[in-house]
């Protein structure tokens, strides 16, 4: 009897130790994930480009398949970490990030303990302290800017869908640029380490063309940054080929229509401007916006609103859907049109007002910042320069002019943005870059009141624009949150030659205040309203001449 309940203690015990030395797939794969990453961008031979490391990864990672224990898996990186050479010592390899830069750099992974041993550790930290330096094979700097370049991956043109390898060398690819190189990692909903956990069986496992690359545009969601845009023609059909001829805007989980991208066809089934659209295809609005809201990358929620509105909601692939909508007080049904993308005849950056500038009633000066020309800017502030005051309109997205204007309203130099860029020879880490100033010595300059308008259509450059327009004597922000994605935009090239964007740089005021996903906080917030929309109002705009007129 003693004899069995040792054996059967023996058993209870091996078991337990199997176990616990065992690593599950998913763990398996994304210790794989970010070793990979790190030597790609810290280790000098593979950082150089001397070796084929996406050929690395695919091979590699099926050798995964037959590992499982803890012991063999730390033994299995040792061996190859050590074919790759050991790095010569860096005698100016700071660890440690500049004080008030840390929130981006982390490598605890680096010394878990309960995936790696000592001697596993040991290597990687003494690649990370003798990294790479000088030039990298897979990331440079923009000159001039400092935002990111990775001219040098590869596009791999036919794999639009490959296999399990070559995706999760595109998840690979995509996580581990933001790990090391996108400034605002530590602002995302959740946790980084986490989306690659939750996204690896998604790659792994799709199980087609449009699944892979939805994943891909559920992956790019996840950095919660309007730059971070993502389409191709599976994704698209996914959502739908065809829209309706109108524009709208979401308000109160509402598509409410603001005006037409070919009137002609909205009239066809008597669509007007102010009509209220509760449901469409038998959902509610706000029921189509929780289904897909993982698709929709944005820094902010009004941004989800803005881009639900241009992709998802009432985009489909029939000619028709069914509708119920409301207009003066009663709810209707009605089955409305969809077209082509040709046939609704929709332009980009093209704001209701035609005119770029003109003096309004009681001696106001407008100007349209999406339609003004560099060209045209010393005619037109000169043609203003009398005026008790200009209203700029930055609802759109301006030309290069920040700078001219901005010297038009200051009489001396000011600082209007600090940045932050990252750094190429300690990834992980981000350096100030040169406070940015505006203006000039100007004894001449606008003395009168300045108001600039803004929305969710204000974005990147048109922020990086009213910073500097923040900066003149007597303004007032009038409008509503605007995109908070204001840094020079970074390209991320992945296999299949799919293309996605991230924000390269971070923006912050010459204070340290954020403005990513925060955006550009008005003085004065003013939201559209159905009822203002119904009435033909501009709000924005009539509450700025309120302001100005107010005596």
């Amino acid at each position: 009897m003693k004899e069995l309940i040792a054996i059967i203690i023996l058993s209870i015990t091996s078991f337990v130790s199997f176990a616990q030395a065992s690593i599950s797939e998913t763990t398996k794969t994304e210790t794989f994930i970010k070793i990979w990453g790190f030597l790609k961008y810290h280790h000098p031979v593979v950082a150089k480009g001397k070796i084929d490391w996406d050929n690395e990864f695919t091979k590699r990672i099926k050798d995964f398949n037959a590992l499982n224990s803890k012991q063999e898996i730390n033994q299995y990186y040792i061996t190859w970490i050590r074919s790759l050479g050991k790095p010569d010592v860096c005698k100016d390899c700071q660890f440690e990030p500049k004080s008030g830069l840390k929130a981006n750099s982390n490598f605890e992974w680096l010394k878990d303990s309960s995936v790696f041993d000592r001697e596993l550790i040991d290597e990687l930290v003494n690649i990370r302290n003798n990294r790479n330096q000088k030039s990298n094979y897979y990331v440079s700097q923009v000159k001039g800017v400092g935002n990111t370049n990775f001219e040098n991956e590869k596009k791999y043109p036919d794999s639009i869908y490959p296999s399990a390898e070559m995706r999760l060398l595109t998840l690979s690819r995509y996580w581990n640029i933001i790990s090391y190189f996108f400034p605002y990692k530590y602002k995302t909903n959740q946790p980084w380490s986490a989306v690659l956990v939750e996204m690896i069986p998604k790659f792994k496992y799709a199980a087609d063309t449009t699944s892979y690359h939805l994943a891909i545009l559920e992956l790019t969601a996840r950095i919660d940054d309007s730059h971070g845009k993502f389409a191709t023609q599976y994704t698209n059909k996914y959502f739908g080929f065809k829209w309706v001829p109108f524009n709208f805007k979401i308000i109160d989980d509402k598509a409410v229509v603001t005006g037409f991208h070919n009137e002609e066809l909205s009239k066809k089934d008597d669509v007007r401007i102010g009509d209220v659209f509760v449901k469409i295809g038998g959902l509610s609005v706000e029921d189509i916006l929780k289904q897909n809201s993982k698709f929709i990358g944005a820094s902010n929620q009004a941004i989800k609103l803005r881009d639900a509105a241009y992709n998802i909601l009432f985009n489909g692939q029939s000619n028709k859907v069914e509708t119920e909508f409301e207009r003066a007080g009663k709810v209707e049904q009605k089955i409305i049109s969809r077209y082509g993308y040709n046939e609704i005849n929709y332009k980009w950056n093209i704001s209701n007002r035609a005119d770029t500038s003109k003096i309004l009633e009681g001696d106001i000066g407008y100007v349209n910042m999406g339609n003004l020309q560099l060209k045209q800017v010393d005619l037109v502030l000169n043609g203003l320069k009398n005026t008790k005051a200009i209203i700029f309109d930055l609802r759109n997205y301006p030309n290069f002019i920040l700078y001219e204007i901005a010297n038009f309203h200051n009489k001396e130099k000011k600082p209007f943005v600090k940045r932050i860029i990252p750094e190429v020879n300690n990834p992980g880490n981000f350096t100030y870059a040169d406070v940015l100033f505006c203006g000039s010595n100007n004894s001449e300059y606008y003395q009168g009141k300045v108001i600039v308008l803004c929305n969710e259509q204000t974005q990147s450059r048109a922020e990086f624009t009213l910073m500097a327009l923040k900066t003149a004597p007597n303004i007032i922000v009038v409008g509503s949150q605007t995109s908070g994605a204001d840094g020079d935009a970074s390209e991320i090239i992945l296999p299949g030659n799919l293309r996605t964007m991230i924000t390269g740089t971070g923006v912050y005021y010459p204070d340290g205040t954020e403005t990513q996903r925060i955006g550009i906080i008005p003085d004065v917030v003013v939201q559209q309203t159905i009822e203002g929309i119904r009435a033909g109002k501009d709000e924005v705009l009539d509450k700025a001449l309120a302001i100005l007129n107010r005596k």
